[in-house]
C-alpha cells in the first residue's frame, strides 16, 4: 500500500488547527482565547517603531495616504500601517515594510526589529512567531526635507 498525503502527520502551521494535546497558553480546560489580526498588526508595528533607525512603516503609497490622513483633524495614524500578519491559533507570522534613517546598518537594523517584535507580540499575546520577514523600501535623508521647493525662491 502506498503512503498518501493524509496518511503522514500533519505540521502545524499559522492557519492549522493545533493538535488535542498542544499546550499552548491560549488554550485551557476553561476555554479558548483568539487573537484578532489587527492586535498582532499593531503590536508589530509599535515595537518596529520603536527600535532606533526606524524612520517609517510602509511603502510610499502607504506613506502617501499616512500624510493626508494626518492633516485631518480627528484622524488618528494608522499603527499598522506597514505591517502584515498571519495568525493562526498558536503561530504568526508578520511582514514588515520600514524605511530606514541614512547611515543606519540595515543588517543590525533587521535584527533588532525582528527582536522587538517577536518579544512583543509572543509576551503580548501568547503566540509563538515563526517569523518576521522585512523588506527595506527606502532610505530617510533629513536633508530632504529641510530643502525648498525648486520654484519657492524664484519669484516673490
Amino acid at each position: 500500500m502506498t503512503a498518501t498525503a493524509t496518511d503522514k502527520p500533519k505540521a502545524e502551521t499559522t492557519t492549522g488547527k493545533a493538535p488535542a494535546n498542544s499546550s499552548s497558553a491560549l488554550q485551557s480546560e476553561q476555554g479558548t482565547t483568539t487573537i484578532a489580526d489587527i492586535v498582532v498588526q499593531k503590536v508589530a508595528g509599535l515595537a518596529a517603531r520603536n527600535v532606533r533607525g526606524v524612520h517609517d512603516l510602509g511603502g510610499g503609497t502607504a506613506r502617501a495616504f499616512g500624510a493626508i490622513r494626518d492633516r485631518i483633524p480627528g484622524a488618528s495614524a494608522s499603527v499598522g500601517q506597514g505591517v502584515s500578519v498571519e495568525v493562526g491559533e498558536t503561530q504568526a507570522a508578520v511582514d514588515l515594510e520600514i524605511v530606514v534613517e541614512y547611515g543606519v546598518a540595515i543588517a543590525e537594523l533587521a535584527h533588532s526589529i525582528r527582536r522587538n517584535v517577536i518579544s512583543a507580540i509572543e509576551q503580548m499575546t501568547g503566540l509563538e512567531v515563526v517569523e518576521v520577514n522585512i523588506n527595506v523600501n527606502d532610505v530617510y535623508i533629513p536633508e530632504d526635507d529641510d530643502t525648498p521647493a525648486s520654484g519657492a525662491t524664484r519669484v516673490q
